[in-house]
């Protein structure tokens, strides 16, 4: 399973949002590059990025700094936040990014996610925030009334690379990933599920690798790698190397570039 760093970008620094407030935002570096490199140093499978702004606003606010983060490490970089239309998706892949995370279309433009995953194979990825098990969009301002497993079982059959399934009360929070909904999700979902929030230790990296055989393929760990809880080269000798190495050597090339 792999253990993914979150890099998380508002106004270029490195933050970390609390169950996705804007207004309880931490700074933890002001250079989120070096963040980066610090990652993958330690071994990192990949590294998660999201444009914090850009979620907000829906237009894109860090290219500058997700190209230098790019162009930093030598392992592969999804990207998300703000992400709703062509030009955007375009737009990070020219960059280098490896996969992009599709959010608010995913409720909005269907059919559009659905073009995206068949001209990217293996390219695109659907985030699914959810809210007391309601999908949350534009940067987790509005809560819609649609089931995060409808949505999950929605974009599986579009043929999407993956779903990464935040549950917004626990992000940022140290409480623990919320295993009983994430085991839901997994089951409903046909593609793989990459877990987001609330890890807090090396027992609930355990927890979730316990998920694996029902599609759980990875976890992206924040505030936790921040402030010491979880150690990344501890976390990786307990839970594995992660399987970066078996995205395609050309990885930055794509359909759309």
């Amino acid at each position: 399973m792999d253990v993914i760093p979150a890099i998380d970008l508002l106004a270029g620094r490195c933050v970390r949002l609390y169950q996705g407030d804007y207004a309880r935002s931490q700074v933890f570096n002001d250079d989120p590059v070096a963040v980066a490199r610090q990652w993958a140093e330690q071994g990192a499978a990949r590294l998660h990025l999201v444009d914090l702004d850009g979620a907000k606003t829906g237009q894109p606010v860090n290219l500058k700094t997700i190209a230098a983060i790019v162009q930093a490490v030598n392992i592969p970089v999804q990207v998300g936040g703000g992400v709703r239309d062509r030009d955007r998706v375009r737009a990070l892949l020219e960059l280098g990014v490896e996969r992009v995370i599709l959010g608010t279309i995913a409720l909005e433009q269907p059919e559009l996610v659905q073009q995206l995953a068949h001209e990217l194979p293996r390219q695109i990825l659907v985030g699914i925030d959810a809210r007391n098990g309601r999908v949350a969009t534009r940067g987790w301002l509005e809560t819609s009334e649609v089931s995060a497993i409808d949505l999950a079982q929605q974009v599986a059959s579009q043929g999407v690379a993956g779903i990464i399934y935040t549950d917004i009360q626990r992000d940022g929070t140290l409480k623990g990933p919320n295993l009983a909904a994430l085991r839901e999700l997994a089951a409903a979902a046909s593609v793989p599920v990459i877990a987001s929030g609330g890890v807090s230790s090396i027992t609930d990296l355990l927890s979730l690798l316990a998920l694996e055989p029902l599609g759980v393929s990875g976890v992206i760990v924040g505030r936790a790698l921040y402030t010491g809880d979880v150690s990344l080269r501890e976390a990786l000798q307990a839970i594995g190397p992660g399987r970066w190495q078996d995205v395609p050597p050309d990885f930055g090339n794509s359909a759309l570039a």
